[in-house]
C-alpha cells in the first residue's frame, strides 16, 4: 500500500491531551466563523461539528471523496436511547437519526453541498488500517486525493465500567494521495493494538511508529 500524506489535522475536547504546531491544530487553523452553519451545527456534538469543519479546511472546494472512520460513533446518544426504551418512554426520531453511524457525513454533506463519495465505517479497534485501506481502494480508483478522518466521542460512565473506554472526543483528519507527500508505510508484524485518534494524532506529530494491525510508519 503506497499512501503519501498531503496535509493533517486534529481536534481535541482536551487540549492538554496533545500539544501540536499551529498548522495541524483545528482551533489555530479555523477562521472566526465556523465552517457549520448555526442551524445544522447544532445537531452535532462537539466531535462532529470537529469532523465538518476538519474536511472542510482539508478540502474547501468539496472536490475529494470521504472514509470516515469511528468505533463508537456517537455512543452517547445510542445509550440514552436504550434507556429511555428500557424505561418503556418514546423515542425522538430526530435523536435517532443523528445517531446512525454516517449522521455526521449527512450533516456535513447538506452543510457543504457536498456529493461526492462519502463512507462511514466502524471496524473493532481496526478502524485506522481499514480507513486506509478504504483510501488507497479510492485512490486506484483514480481520485486525485482522498480525506480519511477517524474520530471518538467521549465514553459514557456506563461504558467506561465494562473495560470499554477511549482517550476523549477527538479525531484526525488526514489528505492522502498518491502524488506528494510523506509516504505511510505499513509492516506486518504479528502484533495487534487499537490505535485512538488521539494516538493517531501524536504519531503524525512526533513521528515513529504507531502499532495498530500493522506498524505504521512515516518515511
Amino acid at each position: 500500500m503506497n499512501l503519501l500524506l498531503e496535509d493533517w489535522l486534529a481536534w481535541s475536547a482536551d487540549e492538554m491531551h496533545f500539544m501540536l504546531d499551529s498548522h495541524h491544530d483545528l482551533s489555530c487553523r479555523q477562521g472566526p466563523e465556523p465552517p457549520l452553519p448555526a442551524m445544522l451545527r447544532r445537531r452535532l456534538d462537539a466531535t462532529g461539528r470537529a469532523v465538518s469543519d476538519v474536511l472542510t479546511l482539508l478540502d474547501p472546494e468539496q472536490t475529494y471523496p470521504i472514509v470516515h472512520a469511528s468505533r463508537h460513533g456517537d455512543v452517547k446518544s445510542s445509550l440514552a436511547m436504550l434507556q429511555a426504551l428500557a424505561a418503556n418512554e418514546p423515542l425522538s426520531p430526530a435523536k435517532f437519526s443523528m445517531s446512525v453511524h454516517n449522521a455526521v457525513l449527512g450533516v456535513h454533506s447538506i452543510a457543504r453541498n457536498n456529493t461526492r463519495s462519502m463512507q462511514a465505517l466502524a471496524a473493532c479497534g481496526e478502524e485506522l488500517d481499514a480507513m486506509l485501506l478504504e483510501a488507497a481502494g479510492y485512490l486506484l480508483e483514480g481520485h486525485e486525493a482522498v480525506l480519511a478522518i477517524f474520530s471518538d466521542g467521549a465514553m459514557p460512565d456506563a461504558f467506561q465500567a465494562q473495560g470499554v473506554g477511549s482517550s476523549g472526543a477527538s479525531c484526525v483528519g488526514l489528505r492522502l494521495s498518491l502524488r506528494h507527500g510523506r509516504q505511510l508505510k505499513a509492516e506486518a508484524t504479528g502484533e495487534r493494538a487499537e490505535p485512538t485518534p488521539l494516538d493517531v494524532a501524536r504519531w503524525l506529530a512526533h513521528g515513529g511508529e504507531l502499532q495498530a494491525r500493522q506498524r505504521w510508519s512515516l518515511a
